[in-house]
């Protein structure tokens, strides 16, 4: 298949939506910007769908393995006959799979949009945004190289900026879309040092070519980066973990994850499409490109998951705690990612070197689905209740007929149930981590049980505990704002009975996890037990929540708090950096460095003062100069001579 022919269009069209709506959107387009934005990611879709029906089925597997394509490069800038910077677009399956799961959110989320957003004063800049949104992500999936996928991993960084703060009269939204550029820009300075130790020990920034160099175990690249090391460590280890540092920042993973929940301050579509199915996983993704590299250390694993272990279920009790609809959500992701990045570290140990690798990829597809599902709802149940809080809602299955069952689905779906898709993703991750470590495997299994009841205590919080007092006459929107549902809710149903495992896998061979009913049988009945607990406490307004967080005391008041980590974070910026570095930084700023600038003026200026006189204009004076300085030379060359 000659991929080259429109390959270059599905990033490019999003690119041309922005271009257009930014420059003639709010004065000349104005209302059509959301249709104009939507009908090209129409396109886009149609176009990713057709290149994974091309990649997988029509043109198969070579050799009994799907064969990466480098369907378009340029080489852009030359350092070296062996090491330069090219622009291509690589298809592999990850990249495939994501451009599918990038194309179809973001098509959910511009036609949900049509409604959510109508009569926004700004509507077609919010267009704009969300077309370079989706360019940026589009090309980081496609990037061949690591050079490439930095530059569009930064654009993804300005990009959501730009979303997170679209209400920028909001102080809160300002202040969020800060925190989130800031977090994330310390986690990619460690992602370029990963990228420069990398490619110089590999001699190239090309993703194919730097794996088998430093894969190759006879080759000189592979010697140099495994002996060369620093404190002790490896190259290959600090290049990798510098590489996943800047992938957990990108997908808010502990403890990098303090810019999340504040960034539900933009729009809640933005948050269905940035921080539920594309840039969070974003972190998942790189980890799974580069992850012959990451094979190789067993101490960059053994970090992975560590930290996917702690950030699945310290968001899982978080989440349990809270009170925004939209906060929930968003560690509920942080959980999800948690789970999908402890699945890749495992990845290799006792046989599940192949499971842990497609199981976290699985996950990640099938949790885009359910969980922008999740924030597209709580955006129809926001634009209905005009609240975030979980206390002014309530009663709204008979005003939210259609919000009311789609998300039900994805609750399901989220905790485990079969047979939607969460439940035969979140098996394999428990299967890889039984196969693995049987401790971690009871911490994935007691953050799956969690997860079952938070999100059914949204559930129940939002949809029963109480009558709904209030009426609303706009309803649940426009057939704009449901359809996404449908469509979400009919993916989350059936993604799951994908073999996911014969298209993407660690070598590109098929990959069938056969599902186990007696190890199944565990998870289910954790899972039923949080429901049941969630009906219990949740199903009629009682005071028994109330009476269990008492009876927790300073437990459930440290989750509340979100353990502290905001005040950590806050007391280490405030009280170390800038007092203990940055106000001495300043004072020798001022005193130091610019007294020395002032003096220096001060001193040329008292200089001139002194000699100006000999800048007088006078003839005479300039006459008298010239003769006296002749006189001079001439008794100095007397002295010389008579020497």
């Amino acid at each position: 298949m000659n991929y080259a022919s429109y390959i270059a269009w599905i990033p490019l069209l999003p690119l041309a939506g922005f271009a257009v709506l930014g420059l003639f959107g709010r004065r000349y387009l104005k209302e059509s910007s959301g249709w104009i934005g939507t009908a090209l990611l129409l396109v886009t879709t149609v176009l990713s769908l057709y290149t994974a029906w091309q990649y997988f089925i029509v043109d198969g597997r070579t050799g009994g393995a799907y064969v990466p394509v480098t369907a378009l490069r340029h080489t852009w800038l030359v350092f070296s006959d062996r090491l330069s910077i090219d622009m291509g677009i690589l298809l592999d399956p990850i990249s495939v799979m994501m451009l599918v799961v990038v194309s179809v959110v973001s098509l959910m989320v511009h036609v949900f949009s049509l409604g959510y957003m109508k009569g926004e004063e700004r509507f077609a800049t919010y267009y704009a945004f969300l077309g370079l949104f989706t360019f940026s992500m589009l090309g980081l999936v496609l990037s061949s190289n690591l050079f490439q996928i930095y530059i569009f991993w930064e654009l993804v960084g300005v990009s959501s900026f730009l979303l997170i703060g679209y209400y920028f009269d909001k102080p809160s939204a300002v202040a969020a879309s800060k925190k989130a550029f800031i977090v994330t820009r310390f986690a990619d300075l460690g992602f370029l040092a990963g990228i420069l130790i990398l490619g110089f020990y590999g001699e190239s920034l090309d993703f194919q070519t730097l794996i088998a160099n430093l894969t190759a175990k006879q080759s000189a690249q592979h010697l140099a980066v495994v002996t060369a090391s620093f404190a002790g460590i490896t190259a290959l280890t600090w290049g990798v973990t510098l590489v996943f540092i800047g992938g957990a920042g990108k997908s808010a993973l502990f403890p990098l994850h303090i810019w999340l929940p504040d960034a539900m301050e933009g729009p809640t579509p933005v948050s269905a499409l940035i921080h539920a199915a594309t840039m969070v996983v974003a972190g998942v993704f790189l980890v799974a490109r580069m992850f012959p590299l990451f094979a190789m250390s067993q101490p960059a694993l053994d970090l992975v998951t560590l930290v996917g272990a702690v950030s699945a279920v310290l968001a899982a009790v978080i989440a349990c705690t809270q009170t925004d609809i939209k906060r929930v959500l968003a560690y509920s992701t942080m959980s999800q990612i948690g789970f999908m990045m402890l699945a890749l570290g495992l990845t290799g140990a006792r046989g599940a070197y192949e499971l842990g690798y497609t199981a976290s990829l699985f996950h990640l597809f099938t949790h885009a689905f359910f969980k922008s599902l999740l924030f597209l709802g709580a955006g129809t149940i926001i634009h209905f209740v005009h609240s975030n809080e979980l206390k002014d809602m309530g009663g709204l299955r008979k005003g939210l007929p259609v919000t009311h069952i789609t998300f039900l689905v994805a609750c399901l779906a989220i905790a485990g149930i079969w047979p939607l898709a969460g439940f035969f993703s979140k098996e394999e991750i428990l299967l890889t981590a039984w196969q693995s470590n049987r401790l971690l495997y009871g911490v994935a299994l007691l953050t799956s049980g969690l997860t079952a009841f938070y999100m059914f205590r949204l559930y129940f919080s939002i949809f029963w505990a109480k009558e709904a007092s209030v009426h609303h006459s706009h309803g649940e929107g426009p057939l704009s704002m449901k359809l996404p549902l449908l469509v979400l809710a009919l993916l989350t149903i059936g993604a799951g009975f994908l073999p996911f495992g014969s298209y993407v896998s660690l070598d590109g061979r098929p990959l069938h996890a056969h599902m186990d009913l007696a190890f199944a049988a565990a998870p289910l009945a954790l899972a039923l037990g949080g429901i049941l607990l969630a009906l219990w406490l949740y199903k009629t307004e009682n005071d028994k929540p109330k009476q269990l967080a008492t009876s927790l005391g300073t437990l459930y008041h440290t989750a509340c708090r979100k353990f502290y980590i905001d005040e950590i974070y806050l007391f280490v910026t405030k009280k170390i950096l800038f007092q203990l570095v940055g106000r001495p930084a300043a004072w020798v700023d001022k005193h130091v460095v610019d007294g020395l600038m002032n003096g220096i003026a001060y001193g040329t200026a008292a200089v001139s003062g002194v000699i100006k006189g000999l800048q007088s204009g006078k003839i005479q004076q300039y006459t008298l100069y010239f003769f006296g300085g002749v006189l001079v030379l001439a008794v100095v060359f007397l002295y010389w001579w008579q020497a």
